[in-house]
């Protein structure tokens, strides 16, 4: 895939992510931050498609401008145990966050080259990686490393399509 439409956060939760990543590398498990091409920053996903193109880039800038972005709670810690194991905060689900993706989706229909099914509505686990593609010892030794956690609180400050290749960001939406 090589866009995703990503929702960012406020500084103190971008800056409590970022906490994470370090003690993630502190314990020896390789956070997002060290990946690909070292430009991430803390996120959730709204969309992946291989492509989302200018014409919907512009739909959704107009469509944003009219939605109210809810606050979210990073409130859990978990895991998708898969091929390429992610540790990840778990963002609570409500029903104006399920109403800004829907909108989003909305827009997206029909108009970006192979969605990513994992984020269509229906599908959709709302998360922040912490680290991606580590193997089985990686993940226990992440859990351990963020251990205790403290929820965060995040408002989101921007969101953004970004190129996943490059880390280049095309800024749709800021607060």
């Amino acid at each position: 895939m090589a866009d995703a439409l990503e929702m960012f956060f406020d500084p103190e939760a971008d800056t409590a992510v970022r906490g994470l990543w370090r003690a993630l590398e502190a314990a020896g498990v390789p956070s997002l931050a060290t990946l690909s091409h070292r430009a991430h920053q803390p996120h959730i996903s709204l969309a992946v498609a291989a492509q989302i193109p200018a014409r919907a880039r512009a739909e959704l800038r107009a469509d944003l401008a009219l939605l109210s972005m809810p606050g979210l709670w990073l409130h859990n810690v978990g895991a998708f145990a898969t091929s390429e194991n992610v540790l990840m905060l778990a963002a609570v689900v409500d029903a104006e966050l399920l109403a800004v993706h829907s909108a989003v989706h909305d827009v997206l229909a029909g108009r970006v080259k192979h969605p990513s099914a994992y984020y269509l509505p229906g599908s959709w686990v709302p998360h922040c990686t912490l680290a991606q593609g580590v193997t089985g010892a990686e993940l226990a030794a992440g859990f351990a490393a963020v251990h205790p956690y403290q929820p965060i609180r995040a408002g989101v400050s921007a969101i953004g399509v970004v190129d996943t290749r490059t880390g280049a960001v095309d800024e749709l939406w800021s607060a």
